[in-house]
């Protein structure tokens, strides 16, 4: 296995873990920035207030993605076992 390979299948990985986590740490961020405002105009800095819409949000967020994140996930897996024989030639 040369360097190159190695390198172009890390760079891959990243990609698609980046592609993966990014529509929840999108969701997440909208909903701090929101809910921040909203503590900020009404005064209320009760970390509960903040904590529990956020991880209800991304638990809603996640099970809405779940199955594209899984066929993402799923594609990439067969694309990196099916490269093998290169990396093993």
């Amino acid at each position: 296995m040369t360097p190159e390979i190695v390198v172009q299948m890390a760079r891959e990985t990243l990609v698609t873990a980046l592609l993966l986590a990014t529509p929840i740490l999108a969701v997440a961020t909208v909903v701090s920035l929101l809910i921040n405002i909203a503590q900020v105009m009404t005064s209320i800095q009760e970390h509960t207030v903040a904590t529990v819409p956020r991880l209800a949000v991304v638990a809603i967020a996640t099970f809405v993605m779940l199955p594209w994140m899984l066929r993402k996930l799923m594609g990439f897996t067969i694309h990196l076992l099916a490269d093998f024989h290169r990396c093993l030639g």
